[in-house]
């Protein structure tokens, strides 16, 4: 016998995942956006130009799309932003 309990957090889960689902394709772009900056990124250190990947250069990218990714690694290119430090290429022992 269902009781009014169990009806009551089934209700709720389903209220969740119907919000769940609503975010998820409101966030969709960005990740979209998120991915495809990463992959330039990786392409463009295969090519010998290095970026520093950390949430801000993923944000930038998320919110700007493929713009703001090349945008990045021109930046990152000519050592104005976003140039990968040297303490992890040396070490501790600076």
């Amino acid at each position: 016998m269902v009781t009014g309990l169990e009806l009551a957090v089934l209700a709720v889960a389903v209220l969740f995942l119907l919000v769940g689902i609503r975010v998820l394709q409101a966030l969709r772009p960005f990740i979209v956006n998120a991915v495809v900056g990463l992959l330039v990124f990786l392409v463009a250190g295969w090519f010998g130009f290095p970026v520093e990947v950390n949430w801000l250069t993923v944000l930038v990218v998320a919110i700007g799309g493929l713009p703001a990714a090349v945008l990045v690694v021109l930046l990152s290119m000519f050592g104005l932003a976003f140039v990968p430090a040297l303490v992890d290429l040396v070490g501790p022992f600076l």
